[in-house]
Protein backbone atom coordinates (compact mmCIF):
# COMPACT_ATOMS: atom_id res chain seq x y z
CA UNK A 1 0.00 0.00 0.00
CA UNK A 2 1.20 3.20 -1.36
CA UNK A 3 1.89 6.18 1.26
CA UNK A 4 -0.79 7.91 -0.63
CA UNK A 5 -3.17 5.37 -0.23
CA UNK A 6 -2.28 5.36 3.57
CA UNK A 7 -3.05 9.13 3.80
CA UNK A 8 -6.18 9.11 2.01
CA UNK A 9 -7.30 7.10 4.84
CA UNK A 10 -6.37 8.48 7.63
CA UNK A 11 -7.40 11.91 6.22
CA UNK A 12 -11.16 10.22 5.90
CA UNK A 13 -10.81 8.53 9.18
CA UNK A 14 -9.79 12.27 10.95
CA UNK A 15 -12.62 13.72 8.81
CA UNK A 16 -15.41 10.87 10.20
CA UNK A 17 -14.34 11.69 13.31
CA UNK A 18 -14.34 15.01 13.54
CA UNK A 19 -17.64 15.13 12.10
CA UNK A 20 -19.28 12.39 14.73
CA UNK A 21 -17.33 14.75 17.78
CA UNK A 22 -19.59 17.54 15.79
CA UNK A 23 -22.87 15.86 16.12
CA UNK A 24 -22.72 14.49 19.58
CA UNK A 25 -21.03 17.84 21.02
CA UNK A 26 -24.46 19.58 19.37
CA UNK A 27 -26.20 16.63 20.60
CA UNK A 28 -25.04 17.34 24.34
CA UNK A 29 -25.61 21.32 24.09
CA UNK A 30 -29.31 20.80 22.73
CA UNK A 31 -30.19 18.06 25.32
CA UNK A 32 -32.62 20.29 26.46
CA UNK A 33 -33.43 22.05 23.95
CA UNK A 34 -37.57 21.71 23.06
CA UNK A 35 -38.06 19.40 20.61
CA UNK A 36 -34.50 18.70 19.09
CA UNK A 37 -34.09 15.37 18.83
CA UNK A 38 -30.69 12.94 18.70
CA UNK A 39 -28.37 13.25 15.58
CA UNK A 40 -26.06 10.43 14.15
CA UNK A 41 -23.53 10.39 11.29
CA UNK A 42 -24.14 7.44 8.72
CA UNK A 43 -20.83 6.24 7.83
CA UNK A 44 -19.82 4.18 4.91
CA UNK A 45 -16.46 2.05 3.84
CA UNK A 46 -15.10 3.15 0.30
CA UNK A 47 -12.60 0.45 -1.50
CA UNK A 48 -9.41 2.54 -2.29
CA UNK A 49 -8.72 0.32 -5.22
CA UNK A 50 -5.81 -1.93 -3.07
CA UNK A 51 -8.03 -3.76 -1.04
CA UNK A 52 -8.13 -1.63 1.53
CA UNK A 53 -11.18 -0.26 3.01
CA UNK A 54 -11.78 3.18 3.39
CA UNK A 55 -14.33 4.80 6.01
CA UNK A 56 -16.61 8.28 5.11
CA UNK A 57 -19.81 9.97 6.47
CA UNK A 58 -22.73 9.87 4.04
CA UNK A 59 -25.16 11.64 6.30
CA UNK A 60 -26.25 13.29 9.55
CA UNK A 61 -29.87 12.41 10.34
CA UNK A 62 -32.14 12.20 13.33
CA UNK A 63 -33.57 9.47 15.22
CA UNK A 64 -37.13 9.69 14.76
CA UNK A 65 -39.36 6.59 14.84
CA UNK A 66 -41.98 8.35 12.10
CA UNK A 67 -44.96 5.86 13.59
CA UNK A 68 -44.13 7.18 17.01
CA UNK A 69 -44.34 10.80 15.86
CA UNK A 70 -47.62 10.28 13.96
CA UNK A 71 -49.18 8.71 16.85
CA UNK A 72 -48.14 11.36 19.25
CA UNK A 73 -49.43 14.12 17.01
CA UNK A 74 -52.91 12.58 16.92
CA UNK A 75 -52.79 11.77 20.74
CA UNK A 76 -51.77 15.92 21.17
CA UNK A 77 -55.01 16.57 19.05
CA UNK A 78 -57.22 14.38 21.47
CA UNK A 79 -55.26 16.77 24.30
CA UNK A 80 -56.62 19.88 22.65
CA UNK A 81 -60.20 18.58 22.18
CA UNK A 82 -60.11 17.12 26.01
CA UNK A 83 -58.51 19.75 27.46
CA UNK A 84 -60.47 22.29 25.65
CA UNK A 85 -63.76 21.19 27.16
CA UNK A 86 -62.76 20.27 30.19
CA UNK A 87 -62.00 23.88 31.05
CA UNK A 88 -65.04 25.35 29.73
CA UNK A 89 -67.64 22.90 30.94
CA UNK A 90 -65.78 23.26 34.79
CA UNK A 91 -66.73 26.72 33.90
CA UNK A 92 -70.21 26.06 33.34
CA UNK A 93 -70.46 23.64 36.16
CA UNK A 94 -69.39 26.54 38.34
CA UNK A 95 -72.45 28.61 37.00
CA UNK A 96 -75.22 26.60 37.99
CA UNK A 97 -74.10 27.88 41.73
CA UNK A 98 -73.32 25.53 44.38
CA UNK A 99 -75.24 23.50 47.03
CA UNK A 100 -75.14 24.12 50.95
CA UNK A 101 -74.90 21.29 53.55
CA UNK A 102 -76.30 23.11 56.36
CA UNK A 103 -79.34 25.42 56.79
CA UNK A 104 -77.75 28.66 55.02
CA UNK A 105 -78.92 27.44 51.53
CA UNK A 106 -77.06 27.37 48.76
CA UNK A 107 -77.10 29.90 45.68
CA UNK A 108 -77.62 26.89 43.02
CA UNK A 109 -81.09 26.39 41.22
CA UNK A 110 -82.81 23.83 43.50
CA UNK A 111 -81.77 25.34 46.84
CA UNK A 112 -83.23 28.39 45.44
CA UNK A 113 -87.00 26.19 44.31
CA UNK A 114 -86.86 24.92 47.96
CA UNK A 115 -86.48 28.11 49.58
CA UNK A 116 -89.18 29.27 47.73
CA UNK A 117 -91.68 26.27 48.56
CA UNK A 118 -90.92 27.14 52.45
CA UNK A 119 -92.17 30.78 51.76
CA UNK A 120 -94.88 29.77 49.68
CA UNK A 121 -95.98 27.21 52.72
CA UNK A 122 -96.29 30.53 55.00
CA UNK A 123 -98.26 32.33 52.80
CA UNK A 124 -100.79 29.53 52.29
CA UNK A 125 -101.58 29.65 55.99
CA UNK A 126 -101.39 33.23 56.16
CA UNK A 127 -102.90 34.78 52.97
CA UNK A 128 -103.33 37.96 54.15
CA UNK A 129 -99.74 38.23 55.55
CA UNK A 130 -98.24 41.52 53.71
CA UNK A 131 -94.61 39.98 55.02
CA UNK A 132 -95.72 36.66 53.53
CA UNK A 133 -96.74 37.98 50.43
CA UNK A 134 -93.52 40.29 50.36
CA UNK A 135 -91.19 37.71 51.06
CA UNK A 136 -92.77 35.12 48.29
CA UNK A 137 -91.79 38.05 45.59
CA UNK A 138 -88.90 38.22 47.07
CA UNK A 139 -87.98 34.87 46.55
CA UNK A 140 -89.59 34.45 43.08
CA UNK A 141 -87.48 37.12 42.25
CA UNK A 142 -83.93 35.58 43.46
CA UNK A 143 -85.15 32.67 41.84
CA UNK A 144 -85.78 34.09 38.32
CA UNK A 145 -82.24 35.99 38.68
CA UNK A 146 -80.99 32.81 39.48
CA UNK A 147 -82.21 31.33 36.60
CA UNK A 148 -81.57 34.77 34.44
CA UNK A 149 -77.82 34.48 35.51
CA UNK A 150 -76.95 31.10 34.89
CA UNK A 151 -78.11 31.57 31.45
CA UNK A 152 -76.39 34.34 31.18
CA UNK A 153 -73.31 32.88 31.97
CA UNK A 154 -73.74 30.37 29.25
CA UNK A 155 -74.33 32.62 26.54
CA UNK A 156 -71.52 34.13 27.67
CA UNK A 157 -69.54 30.79 27.55
CA UNK A 158 -70.68 30.25 23.92
CA UNK A 159 -69.74 33.95 22.97
CA UNK A 160 -66.47 32.90 24.39
CA UNK A 161 -65.87 29.84 22.44
CA UNK A 162 -67.28 31.42 19.56
CA UNK A 163 -64.45 33.87 19.87
CA UNK A 164 -62.39 31.44 20.72
CA UNK A 165 -62.45 29.60 17.27
CA UNK A 166 -61.80 32.86 15.96
CA UNK A 167 -58.87 33.13 17.76
CA UNK A 168 -57.78 29.40 17.14
CA UNK A 169 -58.30 29.65 12.86
CA UNK A 170 -55.43 32.41 13.09
CA UNK A 171 -53.45 30.02 14.91
CA UNK A 172 -54.00 27.46 13.05
CA UNK A 173 -53.03 29.90 10.09
CA UNK A 174 -50.19 30.85 11.98
CA UNK A 175 -48.63 27.21 12.13
CA UNK A 176 -48.93 26.24 8.69
CA UNK A 177 -47.70 29.52 7.31
CA UNK A 178 -44.61 28.15 9.51
CA UNK A 179 -44.95 24.74 8.09
CA UNK A 180 -45.02 25.82 4.40
CA UNK A 181 -41.56 28.30 5.31
CA UNK A 182 -39.99 25.73 6.87
CA UNK A 183 -41.26 23.20 4.13
CA UNK A 184 -39.24 25.63 1.35
CA UNK A 185 -35.94 25.04 3.22
CA UNK A 186 -36.10 21.21 4.15
CA UNK A 187 -36.56 21.08 0.05
CA UNK A 188 -33.72 23.37 -1.13
CA UNK A 189 -31.96 21.75 1.50
CA UNK A 190 -31.74 18.58 0.81
CA UNK A 191 -31.61 19.12 -3.17
CA UNK A 192 -28.33 20.67 -2.01
CA UNK A 193 -26.96 17.95 -0.02
CA UNK A 194 -26.97 20.00 3.18
CA UNK A 195 -28.30 18.48 6.83
CA UNK A 196 -31.73 19.78 7.34
CA UNK A 197 -32.26 17.88 10.44
CA UNK A 198 -32.62 20.70 12.73
CA UNK A 199 -34.89 22.10 10.45
CA UNK A 200 -36.87 18.81 10.50
CA UNK A 201 -37.27 19.20 14.19
CA UNK A 202 -38.77 22.86 14.03
CA UNK A 203 -41.64 21.20 11.53
CA UNK A 204 -42.02 18.45 13.71
CA UNK A 205 -42.39 20.34 16.42
CA UNK A 206 -44.64 22.85 14.76
CA UNK A 207 -47.34 19.84 13.56
CA UNK A 208 -47.38 18.83 16.82
CA UNK A 209 -48.33 22.30 18.10
CA UNK A 210 -50.94 22.57 14.97
CA UNK A 211 -52.29 19.32 15.69
CA UNK A 212 -53.08 20.80 19.19
CA UNK A 213 -55.95 23.13 17.78
CA UNK A 214 -57.00 20.76 14.61
CA UNK A 215 -56.91 17.02 14.00
CA UNK A 216 -54.39 16.48 11.28
CA UNK A 217 -52.91 13.63 8.85
CA UNK A 218 -49.80 14.39 7.17
CA UNK A 219 -47.27 12.77 4.51
CA UNK A 220 -43.85 13.89 4.20
CA UNK A 221 -42.63 12.93 0.42
CA UNK A 222 -39.34 12.02 -1.02
CA UNK A 223 -38.44 15.97 -1.75
CA UNK A 224 -38.95 16.92 2.05
CA UNK A 225 -42.29 18.70 1.72
CA UNK A 226 -44.57 17.96 4.38
CA UNK A 227 -48.09 17.67 2.75
CA UNK A 228 -50.67 18.11 5.63
CA UNK A 229 -55.02 17.58 5.61
CA UNK A 230 -57.53 17.72 8.15
CA UNK A 231 -58.66 14.33 9.11
CA UNK A 232 -61.62 14.51 7.19
CA UNK A 233 -59.62 14.69 3.71
CA UNK A 234 -59.45 18.65 3.06
CA UNK A 235 -56.27 20.19 2.03
CA UNK A 236 -54.53 22.43 4.35
CA UNK A 237 -50.96 22.56 2.62
CA UNK A 238 -49.13 21.42 -0.28
CA UNK A 239 -47.35 23.38 -2.57
CA UNK A 240 -49.76 25.91 -0.69
CA UNK A 241 -50.71 27.06 2.31
CA UNK A 242 -54.42 26.79 2.42
CA UNK A 243 -56.01 28.65 5.20
CA UNK A 244 -58.75 28.71 7.09
CA UNK A 245 -61.66 31.97 7.63
CA UNK A 246 -64.04 32.71 9.90
CA UNK A 247 -65.86 35.90 11.55
CA UNK A 248 -67.04 35.50 14.92
CA UNK A 249 -70.94 36.61 15.72
CA UNK A 250 -71.16 40.46 16.97
CA UNK A 251 -73.54 38.79 19.58
CA UNK A 252 -74.37 35.76 21.22
CA UNK A 253 -78.35 35.07 23.11
CA UNK A 254 -80.31 31.76 23.25
CA UNK A 255 -81.49 32.39 20.27
CA UNK A 256 -77.97 32.38 18.14
CA UNK A 257 -77.08 29.01 16.58
CA UNK A 258 -75.08 27.84 13.38
CA UNK A 259 -76.87 26.58 10.49
CA UNK A 260 -74.76 25.24 7.73
CA UNK A 261 -78.24 26.15 5.68
CA UNK A 262 -78.43 29.77 6.84
CA UNK A 263 -74.99 30.76 6.11
CA UNK A 264 -74.67 33.11 8.96
CA UNK A 265 -77.65 35.14 8.10
CA UNK A 266 -79.58 34.35 11.30
CA UNK A 267 -76.61 33.17 13.49
CA UNK A 268 -73.34 31.85 14.01
CA UNK A 269 -71.04 32.48 10.58
CA UNK A 270 -69.50 28.85 9.15
CA UNK A 271 -65.70 28.27 9.15
CA UNK A 272 -64.54 28.48 5.52
CA UNK A 273 -61.80 26.49 3.78
CA UNK A 274 -61.19 26.94 -0.14
CA UNK A 275 -65.09 28.45 -0.24
CA UNK A 276 -66.67 25.26 1.31
CA UNK A 277 -67.77 25.40 5.27
CA UNK A 278 -66.03 22.86 7.55
CA UNK A 279 -67.69 23.96 10.45
CA UNK A 280 -69.66 20.45 10.02
CA UNK A 281 -66.69 18.37 9.52
CA UNK A 282 -64.75 16.20 11.83
CA UNK A 283 -62.24 18.91 12.80
CA UNK A 284 -61.06 17.41 16.19
CA UNK A 285 -58.44 19.37 18.53
CA UNK A 286 -59.66 22.71 20.26
CA UNK A 287 -61.15 23.62 16.68
CA UNK A 288 -63.24 20.72 16.81
CA UNK A 289 -64.26 21.03 20.86
CA UNK A 290 -64.93 24.72 20.76
CA UNK A 291 -67.59 24.56 17.83
CA UNK A 292 -69.31 21.81 19.70
CA UNK A 293 -69.33 23.44 23.06
CA UNK A 294 -71.13 26.45 21.28
CA UNK A 295 -73.45 24.59 19.32
CA UNK A 296 -73.96 21.36 21.04
CA UNK A 297 -72.76 21.03 24.87
CA UNK A 298 -73.66 25.03 26.00
CA UNK A 299 -77.01 24.75 24.19
CA UNK A 300 -78.40 21.68 25.86
CA UNK A 301 -77.93 23.20 29.12
CA UNK A 302 -79.45 26.28 28.13
CA UNK A 303 -82.36 23.71 26.34
CA UNK A 304 -83.02 22.59 30.24
CA UNK A 305 -82.64 25.48 32.34
CA UNK A 306 -85.28 26.90 29.24
CA UNK A 307 -87.81 23.70 30.02
CA UNK A 308 -87.29 24.58 33.68
CA UNK A 309 -88.58 28.48 33.06
CA UNK A 310 -90.55 28.00 30.70
CA UNK A 311 -92.78 25.58 32.88
CA UNK A 312 -92.12 27.47 36.03
CA UNK A 313 -94.16 30.13 34.24
CA UNK A 314 -96.62 28.10 32.46
CA UNK A 315 -98.10 26.37 35.42
CA UNK A 316 -97.80 29.39 38.56
CA UNK A 317 -99.39 31.92 35.83
CA UNK A 318 -102.27 29.31 35.31
CA UNK A 319 -102.59 29.25 39.19
CA UNK A 320 -102.41 33.30 39.50
CA UNK A 321 -104.75 33.64 36.82
CA UNK A 322 -107.25 31.49 38.59
CA UNK A 323 -106.98 34.64 41.43
CA UNK A 324 -107.37 38.07 42.20
CA UNK A 325 -105.11 40.37 45.11
CA UNK A 326 -106.92 41.63 47.87
CA UNK A 327 -107.77 44.40 47.23
CA UNK A 328 -107.94 44.08 43.49
CA UNK A 329 -105.66 46.16 41.43
CA UNK A 330 -107.36 48.97 39.55
CA UNK A 331 -106.60 47.53 36.12
CA UNK A 332 -105.26 44.55 34.66
CA UNK A 333 -102.86 43.88 31.53
CA UNK A 334 -102.31 41.63 29.20
CA UNK A 335 -98.94 39.81 27.99
CA UNK A 336 -100.15 38.51 24.97
CA UNK A 337 -100.25 40.07 21.68
CA UNK A 338 -103.91 40.80 20.04
CA UNK A 339 -106.15 42.74 18.29
CA UNK A 340 -109.37 43.18 17.69
CA UNK A 341 -110.43 40.74 15.25
CA UNK A 342 -108.81 37.87 16.49
CA UNK A 343 -111.12 34.71 17.21
CA UNK A 344 -111.41 34.06 21.04
CA UNK A 345 -108.97 31.97 22.90
CA UNK A 346 -111.36 30.70 25.04
CA UNK A 347 -115.48 29.62 23.49
CA UNK A 348 -117.22 28.46 26.68
CA UNK A 349 -118.56 28.89 30.08
CA UNK A 350 -118.34 31.89 31.44
CA UNK A 351 -116.10 35.23 32.37
CA UNK A 352 -117.20 37.23 35.30
CA UNK A 353 -116.15 40.75 35.73
CA UNK A 354 -116.18 42.24 38.65
CA UNK A 355 -115.79 46.17 39.94
CA UNK A 356 -114.62 46.07 43.64
CA UNK A 357 -114.38 48.53 46.54
CA UNK A 358 -111.05 48.23 48.77
CA UNK A 359 -113.51 45.80 51.20
CA UNK A 360 -113.82 43.25 48.56
CA UNK A 361 -117.69 44.36 48.31
CA UNK A 362 -118.62 44.15 44.71
CA UNK A 363 -119.96 47.58 42.91
CA UNK A 364 -120.65 45.88 39.66
CA UNK A 365 -120.89 42.07 38.51
CA UNK A 366 -121.01 41.35 34.85
CA UNK A 367 -121.10 37.88 33.98
CA UNK A 368 -120.71 37.08 29.98
CA UNK A 369 -121.26 33.84 28.09
CA UNK A 370 -118.43 33.31 26.32
CA UNK A 371 -120.15 30.58 24.14
CA UNK A 372 -122.14 33.68 22.18
CA UNK A 373 -119.07 35.55 21.39
CA UNK A 374 -116.89 35.31 18.56
CA UNK A 375 -114.36 37.56 18.87
CA UNK A 376 -112.31 39.50 21.52
CA UNK A 377 -114.07 42.84 20.31
CA UNK A 378 -116.74 41.20 21.47
CA UNK A 379 -116.03 40.70 24.68
CA UNK A 380 -114.41 44.17 24.91
CA UNK A 381 -117.54 45.50 23.73
CA UNK A 382 -119.06 43.29 26.23
CA UNK A 383 -117.22 44.66 29.21
CA UNK A 384 -118.16 48.65 27.77
CA UNK A 385 -121.07 48.15 28.68
CA UNK A 386 -120.81 48.13 31.96
CA UNK A 387 -120.87 51.58 34.55
CA UNK A 388 -118.08 50.91 36.43
CA UNK A 389 -115.40 49.36 34.19
CA UNK A 390 -114.28 49.54 30.34
CA UNK A 391 -112.27 47.42 28.00
CA UNK A 392 -109.68 48.01 25.16
CA UNK A 393 -106.81 46.86 23.22
CA UNK A 394 -103.54 49.51 23.67
CA UNK A 395 -101.71 50.70 20.93
CA UNK A 396 -98.94 47.84 21.54
CA UNK A 397 -101.67 45.07 21.15
CA UNK A 398 -102.49 43.94 24.94
CA UNK A 399 -105.55 43.98 26.64
CA UNK A 400 -106.89 46.20 29.15
CA UNK A 401 -109.74 46.59 31.68
CA UNK A 402 -109.84 48.64 34.06
CA UNK A 403 -112.27 50.33 37.14
CA UNK A 404 -113.50 53.47 35.90
CA UNK A 405 -112.51 54.86 39.72
CA UNK A 406 -109.31 54.87 41.11
CA UNK A 407 -110.80 53.34 44.78
CA UNK A 408 -111.90 50.33 42.92
CA UNK A 409 -110.77 47.22 41.03
CA UNK A 410 -111.14 44.54 38.63
CA UNK A 411 -111.01 40.82 39.58
CA UNK A 412 -111.55 37.99 36.95
CA UNK A 413 -113.26 34.89 37.90
CA UNK A 414 -115.74 32.19 36.02
CA UNK A 415 -115.96 28.71 34.98
CA UNK A 416 -114.75 29.70 31.47
CA UNK A 417 -113.60 26.74 28.99
CA UNK A 418 -115.39 23.72 30.81
CA UNK A 419 -115.15 25.25 34.42
CA UNK A 420 -111.33 26.00 34.26
CA UNK A 421 -111.31 28.96 36.50
CA UNK A 422 -109.15 31.31 35.20
CA UNK A 423 -109.19 30.04 31.92
CA UNK A 424 -109.79 33.22 29.91
CA UNK A 425 -107.18 35.46 32.40
CA UNK A 426 -104.82 32.94 31.68
CA UNK A 427 -105.28 32.92 27.94
CA UNK A 428 -104.52 36.84 27.41
CA UNK A 429 -101.89 36.72 30.49
CA UNK A 430 -104.31 39.57 32.69
CA UNK A 431 -102.80 38.31 35.73
CA UNK A 432 -99.34 36.67 35.29
CA UNK A 433 -97.20 36.11 37.67
CA UNK A 434 -94.04 35.62 35.66
CA UNK A 435 -93.31 36.89 32.22
CA UNK A 436 -90.60 35.97 29.71
CA UNK A 437 -89.56 33.76 26.99
CA UNK A 438 -86.82 31.35 28.71
CA UNK A 439 -84.27 31.31 31.37
CA UNK A 440 -82.86 34.24 29.86
CA UNK A 441 -85.13 37.19 29.93
CA UNK A 442 -87.57 35.38 33.18
CA UNK A 443 -88.80 37.64 35.37
CA UNK A 444 -91.56 38.56 38.21
CA UNK A 445 -94.69 40.52 36.52
CA UNK A 446 -93.56 44.39 37.02
CA UNK A 447 -96.32 45.66 38.82
CA UNK A 448 -96.19 42.51 41.16
CA UNK A 449 -92.34 42.86 41.78
CA UNK A 450 -93.30 46.49 42.52
CA UNK A 451 -95.73 45.83 44.86
CA UNK A 452 -95.92 42.88 46.37
CA UNK A 453 -99.82 43.26 47.59
CA UNK A 454 -100.92 42.51 44.01
CA UNK A 455 -100.19 39.19 44.34
CA UNK A 456 -103.03 36.88 43.80
CA UNK A 457 -103.67 34.50 47.12
CA UNK A 458 -107.43 34.17 47.00
CA UNK A 459 -110.44 34.41 44.83
CA UNK A 460 -113.54 36.44 43.31
CA UNK A 461 -116.54 34.87 44.63
CA UNK A 462 -118.31 32.27 42.07
CA UNK A 463 -121.79 32.79 44.28
CA UNK A 464 -124.59 32.32 42.00
CA UNK A 465 -126.68 35.32 41.61
CA UNK A 466 -123.79 37.65 43.15
CA UNK A 467 -124.41 40.98 42.22
CA UNK A 468 -123.56 44.91 43.27
CA UNK A 469 -123.82 45.05 47.01
CA UNK A 470 -122.12 41.16 48.00
CA UNK A 471 -119.21 39.84 48.95
CA UNK A 472 -116.65 39.64 46.11
CA UNK A 473 -113.19 38.96 47.72
CA UNK A 474 -112.50 38.31 51.28
CA UNK A 475 -108.85 38.94 52.92
CA UNK A 476 -108.41 35.63 54.10
CA UNK A 477 -109.74 33.17 51.52
CA UNK A 478 -105.83 31.76 50.19
CA UNK A 479 -107.17 29.53 47.54
CA UNK A 480 -104.86 30.49 45.45
CA UNK A 481 -101.85 30.86 47.77
CA UNK A 482 -103.12 27.41 49.33
CA UNK A 483 -102.53 26.08 45.27
CA UNK A 484 -99.32 28.21 44.75
CA UNK A 485 -97.88 26.06 47.20
CA UNK A 486 -99.02 22.63 46.22
CA UNK A 487 -97.58 23.44 43.19
CA UNK A 488 -94.11 22.56 44.43
CA UNK A 489 -94.72 19.82 45.46
CA UNK A 490 -96.87 18.47 42.48
CA UNK A 491 -95.53 16.37 39.28
CA UNK A 492 -95.30 17.74 35.90
CA UNK A 493 -94.45 16.28 32.59
CA UNK A 494 -91.15 17.92 31.71
CA UNK A 495 -90.20 17.41 27.75
CA UNK A 496 -87.27 16.38 26.53
CA UNK A 497 -84.60 18.77 26.41
CA UNK A 498 -80.68 19.15 25.90
CA UNK A 499 -79.40 16.03 27.42
CA UNK A 500 -82.42 15.10 29.81
CA UNK A 501 -84.98 12.95 28.53
CA UNK A 502 -88.95 13.77 29.05
CA UNK A 503 -89.64 13.03 32.56
CA UNK A 504 -92.54 13.54 35.29
CA UNK A 505 -90.69 15.21 38.15
CA UNK A 506 -90.99 18.38 40.67
CA UNK A 507 -89.99 21.87 40.19
CA UNK A 508 -87.05 20.95 42.41
CA UNK A 509 -86.74 17.40 40.92
CA UNK A 510 -86.11 18.81 37.63
CA UNK A 511 -83.69 21.51 38.66
CA UNK A 512 -81.75 18.79 40.27
CA UNK A 513 -81.53 17.25 36.91
CA UNK A 514 -80.60 20.17 35.27
CA UNK A 515 -77.44 20.85 37.69
CA UNK A 516 -76.96 16.51 37.79
CA UNK A 517 -76.40 16.96 34.19
CA UNK A 518 -74.12 19.78 34.19
CA UNK A 519 -72.26 17.91 36.74
CA UNK A 520 -71.76 14.63 35.34
CA UNK A 521 -70.90 16.21 31.92
CA UNK A 522 -68.37 18.13 33.34
CA UNK A 523 -66.84 15.30 35.41
CA UNK A 524 -66.59 13.30 32.49
CA UNK A 525 -64.78 16.04 30.38
CA UNK A 526 -62.68 15.94 33.46
CA UNK A 527 -61.86 12.46 33.38
CA UNK A 528 -61.88 11.89 29.52
CA UNK A 529 -58.95 15.18 30.01
CA UNK A 530 -56.92 13.14 33.08
CA UNK A 531 -56.75 9.79 30.65
CA UNK A 532 -55.71 11.84 27.75
CA UNK A 533 -53.34 13.79 29.84
CA UNK A 534 -51.66 10.78 30.99
CA UNK A 535 -51.37 8.95 27.44
CA UNK A 536 -50.05 11.96 25.94
CA UNK A 537 -47.62 11.97 28.66
CA UNK A 538 -46.46 8.19 28.07
CA UNK A 539 -46.24 8.75 24.30
CA UNK A 540 -44.52 11.68 25.24
CA UNK A 541 -41.56 10.15 27.06
CA UNK A 542 -41.31 6.79 25.02
CA UNK A 543 -40.82 9.15 21.82
CA UNK A 544 -38.22 11.36 23.95
CA UNK A 545 -36.39 7.95 25.26
CA UNK A 546 -35.83 7.20 21.60
CA UNK A 547 -35.60 10.44 20.17
CA UNK A 548 -34.34 12.42 22.77
CA UNK A 549 -30.21 12.80 23.52
CA UNK A 550 -28.33 10.77 26.55
CA UNK A 551 -26.37 12.99 27.32
CA UNK A 552 -23.92 10.08 28.82
CA UNK A 553 -23.99 8.25 26.01
CA UNK A 554 -23.26 11.31 23.96
CA UNK A 555 -20.45 12.03 26.70
CA UNK A 556 -18.45 8.72 26.06
CA UNK A 557 -19.00 8.84 22.55
CA UNK A 558 -17.51 11.67 22.13
CA UNK A 559 -14.49 10.36 24.43
CA UNK A 560 -14.51 7.14 22.06
CA UNK A 561 -14.38 9.54 18.92
CA UNK A 562 -11.90 11.70 19.87
CA UNK A 563 -9.83 8.30 21.09
CA UNK A 564 -9.85 7.39 17.32
CA UNK A 565 -9.49 10.86 15.89
CA UNK A 566 -6.13 10.90 17.81
CA UNK A 567 -5.38 7.57 16.92
CA UNK A 568 -5.79 8.99 13.17
CA UNK A 569 -3.98 12.10 13.80
CA UNK A 570 -0.83 9.84 15.14
CA UNK A 571 -1.45 7.40 11.89
CA UNK A 572 -1.14 10.89 10.00
CA UNK A 573 2.17 12.28 11.83
CA UNK A 574 3.94 9.14 10.90
CA UNK A 575 2.95 9.21 7.23
CA UNK A 576 4.39 12.92 7.12
CA UNK A 577 7.45 11.79 8.88
CA UNK A 578 7.58 8.55 6.69
CA UNK A 579 7.17 11.05 3.48
CA UNK A 580 9.89 13.09 4.69
CA UNK A 581 12.10 10.64 5.25
CA UNK A 582 11.21 9.06 1.32
CA UNK A 583 11.88 12.57 0.32
CA UNK A 584 15.77 13.37 2.00
CA UNK A 585 16.52 9.47 0.81
CA UNK A 586 15.49 10.90 -2.67
CA UNK A 587 17.45 14.14 -2.50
Amino acid sequence: MSLRVASSIASSALRTSEVGIAVASSNVANADTDGYTRKTASNITRSTGVNVASVDVTAVSSNVDRYLLKTLVSAQSDLGYTDTRNSYLDRMQSAFGSVSSDDSGGTDIGSMIDALADTLGTLATSPESESAKAATVQDLSDLAETLRNTSSSIQSLRAQADDGIATTVDTINESLNSIDSLNDRIVKGKALGQNVTDLEDQRNTAIKSLSKSIDVTYQVDDSGLMRISTASGKSLLDTKVHELSYTPAASVSASTAYSASAGGSSGFNGIMLNGVDVTGSSLGGSLGALVQLRDTDLPAQQAGLDELATTLMDRLNTIQNQGTSYPAPQSLTGTETVSASDALKVTSGTLRVAVTDSSGTAAEVLDIDLSTKSTLQDVVDAINTMSNASASISADGKLVISANSASNGIALGGDANNGITGAFSDAYGLNDLLTGTGASDIKVATRIAADSSLLATGALSSASGLTAGGTALTSGEGSVAKALSAAFSASYDFDAAGSLSARSTSFAGYAGAVIQGAATLADKASTAYDSQKTYTSSLESTFSSQSGVNVDEETAAISTLQSAYEAAAAVMKTLQEMFSTALDMVQ
